[in-house]
C-alpha cells in the first residue's frame, strides 16, 4: 500500500491485520472507539471476524477462547475498559495465550475525562491483576509506530506466548501522520500447542488451573523464566543527544515527542541535554538506563501523570545520580517551553554550567 495519512488508531487496526489478526472483540470507549471501528470495516474484508462485546470483561474472555484456537487476536480500550479486563488479562498470562491488547489512555481516575494521560502506567506495565506474571508493553511515539508496534506485538506475543500490550495515550492514538504499510502480510499456520477440534490437538491443553500447590509453583517459576528471557531479550528504547549529556531526560509516548523538541531547545542553550525514551515498558530498559547515570549528573522523567514511570528510572538509577520528576495530569500537556524551565532550574540547582562539564551534585 502507498503511504497514507490516517489516524493512530486506525494504523494499529491496519497494523493488525497485517501482522495476520484475524479476530477482533471490543466494546468502544472514548478515546479508543475507532479502533473498533476500524476493525469492524477492515477485519470482514481480510476474512476476519469483528465482534462488538456487550462489555469490557465479555471482550477479553473472547480473547481466550480465539486465542485458545490458535487465532491471532485482539482487543482495545481505554482506562476504565482495561480495569475491567483485568482479570481476565490474569487468565490470558496464566494460559500462556498470545493476544494484543491496545490501551489509548484517558484522563482518571474513575471516568475522569478522554484527553491524554498516562496514568494507566502501573496496572499495564505492572500487571492489574492477580497473581504472578507479567504483560509485555509497547509505546509507540508515533503513528508510524502504532503501525509497527502493533505488528511486533503479535510477534513477540506468538514468541512469548504471552498478552502483549500496545500502550498509548490519546494524543498518539488521535493524531494523524503519514503511515508507510509493510509490503505484505504475516500469514503464520496455526501453533501446535492451539486447540482446533482436531484429532491431532485433542492432546493439547488449555488451562491456568494447578490445584496441586508444587504443580502451581512449577509453573508459576516456569513463567518467572520466561520473563527473565523476555527481559534479556526483548528490550527497545531510543536514545537522542545522550553520548555527553549532563542531563537525561526519560519519557514515552507523547512526553517523548515533546522531549526530543526540548533536546534541541536547550541544546541550543549550550545545556547538555539528551532523551532516554523506552519503547519497551516492560521489559524496562534499566541496564541501559544504568549506563547512563555513570557519565550522566541527573535525571528528569517527564509524564503525563502524577509520577509512574519514574519509579522505574529511580530503580534503575539505584541513587547514583539524582532523578527529577516533572508532570501534567489531566489530559494537560506541557509545552516544549515549559519543560525547559524546568531543565533551567535544574541546570541551576545541579550546577550543570553551560558549556562546561557540572560537577556531580551529591544528594
Amino acid at each position: 500500500m502507498p503511504k497514507q495519512l490516517i489516524k493512530g488508531n486506525e494504523a494499529v487496526v491496519r497494523g493488525a491485520i497485517l501482522a495476520g489478526c484475524r479476530a477482533f472483540y471490543a466494546y468502544p470507549i472514548t478515546p479508543a472507539s475507532e479502533i473498533s471501528e476500524a476493525a469492524a470495516y477492515y477485519m470482514p474484508q481480510a476474512g476476519g471476524a469483528f465482534l462488538q462485546a456487550e462489555s469490557e470483561t465479555a471482550a477479553v474472555n473472547m480473547l481466550y477462547g480465539a486465542a485458545s484456537a490458535g487465532v491471532r487476536c485482539m482487543t482495545s480500550s481505554s482506562g476504565p475498559g482495561i480495569s475491567l479486563m483485568q482479570e481476565g488479562i490474569s487468565y490470558l498470562a496464566g494460559s500462556e495465550l498470545p493476544c494484543v491488547i491496545a490501551d489509548i489512555m484517558r484522563g482518571g481516575p474513575g471516568l475522569g475525562n478522554i484527553a491524554p494521560e498516562q496514568g494507566d502506567y502501573m496496572q499495564v506495565v505492572k500487571g492489574g491483576g492477580h497473581g504472578c506474571y507479567h504483560t509485555l508493553v509497547l509505546a509507540p511515539d508515533s503513528v508510524q509506530e502504532m503501525c509497527d508496534l502493533t505488528t511486533l506485538a503479535f510477534e513477540l506475543a506468538d514468541q512469548y506466548r504471552n498478552p502483549v500490550f500496545v500502550l498509548a495515550d490519546s494524543f498518539i492514538g488521535q493524531m494523524m501522520e503519514p503511515v508507510e504499510f509493510p509490503e505484505r502480510a504475516i500469514l503464520p499456520p496455526p501453533p501446535s500447542w492451539a486447540v482446533r477440534a482436531t484429532a491431532e490437538t485433542r492432546k493439547n491443553l488449555i488451562t491456568s488451573i494447578y490445584l496441586d500447590p508444587d504443580a502451581l509453583e512449577r509453573h508459576v517459576r516456569k513463567l518467572a523464566a520466561k520473563y527473565e528471557r523476555a527481559e534479556a531479550e526483548v528490550v527497545r528504547f531510543e536514545q537522542v543527544e545522550t553520548g555527553d549529556a549532563d542531563l537525561v531526560l526519560v519519557g514515552y509516548g507523547i512526553a517523548a515527542r515533546i522531549l526530543k523538541a526540548v533536546v534541541r531547545l536547550a541544546r541550543a542553550e549550550g545545556l547538555r541535554v539528551g532523551l532516554m525514551r523506552p519503547i519497551t515498558l516492560y521489559p524496562f530498559p534499566k541496564e541501559q538506563i544504568g549506563d547512563l547515570a555513570r557519565t550522566a549528573s541527573a535525571f528528569l522523567a517527564v509524564e503525563l501523570s502524577t509520577g509512574k514511570m519514574v519509579e522505574d528510572v529511580r530503580l534503575a538509577v539505584n541513587g547514583r545520580k539524582p532523578v527529577e520528576f516533572y508532570g501534567r495530569a489531566g489530559g494537560s500537556v506541557p509545552s516544549a517551553e515549559e519543560v525547559l524551565g524546568v531543565i533551567r532550574n535544574i541546570a541551576e540547582r545541579y550546577s550543570l554550567v553551560r558549556g562546561q562539564s557540572p560537577e556531580v551534585a551529591h544528594v
